[in-house]
């Protein structure tokens, strides 16, 4: 099955984010809409929301999937406080990454485990995200200059040169320490792509 090049984004944040309007998921909408894509955004509340919105995502074809929520180590939490352990995401995500990106903007859930979870139960091309806590501020400008030049250069896709590209130059612009990783077929499943500083 074809894909199509745009972003499906869900989102969960915390009672205090969302008082002070501070969603990430409008913004990045505002700016793909600049390059005539379609986001389609979902905010969810509860883990079973959750879920329902990652199944939507796997039948509307967008070939990018942008989950905004709070983590660590562990997993992500909905808004509601509901855990999703980094092994539950992977299972969820499992029947709905094949030839996909996923890109997660949760503090702290790119480390050896969740990738292995992750590359070993799905067909994802790849995966970016932070290593570390991320703050909103930092996720409100690093996600949409991250989609605003790759969409400013090729409007039918993300190629994984191009990509890598851009995302070292934007960990370079505002500090962020992103990973990139991809699929490959090294025995933990994936290539821990190293972005330069």
């Amino acid at each position: 099955m074809a894909t199509v090049p745009d972003v499906f984004i869900i989102e969960t944040l915390n009672p205090d984010d969302e008082g002070n309007g501070r969603f990430e998921g409008s913004v990045i909408s505002s700016v793909l809409r600049l390059h005539e894509k379609k986001p389609i955004y979902c905010y969810v509340r509860t883990r079973d929301q959750f879920i329902e919105a990652v199944t939507e995502f796997g039948k509307s074809r967008y070939r990018y999937l942008h989950i905004s929520a709070h983590g660590n180590k562990h997993g992500l939490f909905t808004t509601n406080q509901d855990k999703v352990s980094y092994i539950d995401l992977a299972k969820i995500l499992a029947p709905h990454l094949k030839k996909r990106r996923l890109f997660l903007s949760a503090c702290s859930m790119i480390h050896e485990k969740f990738l292995s979870a992750l590359f070993s139960t799905t067909e994802c091309i790849s995966i970016v995200g932070p290593r570390k806590a991320l703050y909103f501020s930092d996720a409100a400008v690093t996600w949409p200059a991250i989609y605003h030049l790759m969409f400013s250069e090729d409007t039918k896709g993300m190629a994984q040169a191009h990509l890598k590209e851009q995302l070292a130059h934007v960990r370079a612009l505002f500090k962020i320490d992103l990973a990139y990783c991809s699929k490959s077929k090294k025995k933990c499943g994936y290539t821990h792509n190293l972005l330069p500083d």
